[in-house]
């Protein structure tokens, strides 16, 4: 889980980016959410770079694309 830097080996995770979310969201929150639907591999929440308070989106990573492609289409 990263609040700063995504992670140097992502290499073959699929991403799922999260918008809409509170400044008080944390990576531990959205983890839980997502691993009902497949192992999450790391989850990114970017920050500003001044304030470093939450930017609104996260980046939730799975290591199975076919998986990261079930929780997109339910979400849709």
């Amino acid at each position: 889980m990263s609040y700063g830097r995504p992670p140097p080996d992502v290499e073959g995770m699929s991403s799922l980016k999260v918008d809409n979310l509170t400044y008080r969201t944390s990576p531990e929150t959205l983890r839980r959410v997502f691993e009902k639907y497949g192992r999450v591999g790391d989850v990114y929440i970017p920050r500003d770079r001044y304030t470093k308070e939450s930017r609104g989106f996260a980046f939730v990573r799975f290591h199975d694309k076919p998986k990261c492609a079930m929780v997109f289409t339910l979400a849709s």
